[in-house]
């Protein structure tokens, strides 16, 4: 590895699995201190020993990122005892299935405070320290959801829209004092909130193969494809790159109808 993140602090939300964890793991790999904020004290604190077993750096910290005090608990505690952050990462979420004109108002706004409002918590209470270094980063996962439509996710589809607002506001509000704020907007990946999401099918395993069908990759990501383009955000690798958004999803969005069952070169072995 090349250490690109050595002597930098990062705050990951969401990191106990999926995503989140494939990042902190890649971060302390690369030489950052990565602390992992999440409300799964087990999953959070095991990958605390796997990452230390390795040889890297990294804390746990229970962290309710729709609560605007346990964010700044957590981040405060988190420059105690690392110093920093340099780097946040928000990659908490959630998705719930449901029409909107069935949906409950209470799910609406649990749904809003993690997978949005987290966000500017994130920003608020990271703010001093990041007044204090000469460059900063913030990362926030967005979907291919911020780019189009999805059925029977309309809370989500909203959440991830806003994500990519929000995240070009940040950049321009903040640039001046060095910090750059950019989206990575995952394609279907596999992830523990991906199989909770296909669970409520009847054959889950069959949805996805559906689903796969329709990525001209013709497969899932997988968390670390996606770790390593936040990773890239997260560095001087993307110098000049704030306010946009990486989208990693196999060339989903790029077709407006694929279905890999009928590419004539689908023989082909492309591992």
């Amino acid at each position: 590895m090349s250490a690109r993140l050595a002597g930098k602090v990062a705050w990951i939300s969401g990191a106990a699995s999926g995503i989140g964890a494939a990042t902190a793991k890649l971060f302390a790999a690369e030489g950052a201190t990565v602390v992992i904020a999440d409300v799964c004290e087990d999953e959070g604190r095991q990958l605390v020993s796997e990452i230390t077993a390795t040889g890297g750096k990294a804390g746990f910290s229970p962290c309710d990122v729709s609560n605007s005090e346990q964010v700044q608990a957590s981040i405060d505690s988190t420059a105690a005892q690392f110093g920093g952050p340099d780097i946040v990462v928000n990659c908490a979420g959630i998705v719930h299935v449901g029409l909107l004109h069935e949906y409950p108002e209470d799910d609406w706004d649990h749904l809003m405070g993690v997978n949005v409002k987290s966000i500017y918590f994130s920003l608020v209470h990271a703010f001093p320290h990041f007044q204090k270094k000469r460059r900063s980063y913030i990362v926030n996962v967005g979907s291919i959801s911020s780019h189009v439509g999805q059925r029977s996710t309309p809370a989500y589809t909203t959440s991830k829209g806003a994500v990519l607002s929000l995240t070009q506001s940040i950049a321009l509000d903040y640039a001046a004092i060095g910090l750059r704020c950019n989206c990575v907007s995952p394609g279907i990946t596999d992830t523990p909130m991906l199989r909770e999401h296909l669970n409520t099918a009847s054959d889950p395993d069959e949805v996805l193969r559906q689903r796969v069908r329709r990525v001209p990759m013709n497969r899932a990501m997988q968390p670390d494809d996606i770790a390593r383009s936040i990773l890239y955000l997260s560095c001087e690798d993307s110098a000049g790159v704030t306010g946009t958004s990486i989208v990693v999803d196999g060339g989903y969005l790029a077709a407006a109808e694929w279905d890999t069952a009928d590419d004539s070169l689908s023989g082909v072995d492309n591992t």
